[in-house]
């Protein structure tokens, strides 16, 4: 269920992404951000999350064998699209609840 969440959500922004990158290119996606402040916050609010996703990700894939540096420049280059390829490929874990 979660996966197909995820490549929901991954078709979706694709398009979406793809779509704005057709109209504008990447300065139209960047541009808005730089006129208002309002735009700032939301250009401020993604990089505080998208850190916030890349230092999970760091401990989550060091705790899992995995290579964060690959997920980590994913991250920083194509932004959302990072830490959702990693979710899509992240082997699931299973907690043992012992109540």
């Amino acid at each position: 269920m979660q996966r197909t969440l995820i490549v929901i959500t991954l078709v979706l922004f694709g398009t979406l992404t793809a779509a704005a990158l057709g109209e504008g290119g990447l300065w139209g996606i960047i541009e808005p951000h730089l006129q208002s402040f309002g735009g700032a916050q939301v250009f401020v609010d993604l990089v505080i999350a998208l850190t916030l996703a890349m230092v999970w990700i760091w401990h989550d894939a060091r705790a899992t064998g995995r290579n964060p540096w690959i997920w980590i420049v994913a991250t920083l280059a194509t932004g959302s699209f990072g830490p959702l390829v990693y979710l899509l490929t992240r082997k699931p874990v299973h907690i043992h609840n012992n109540w």
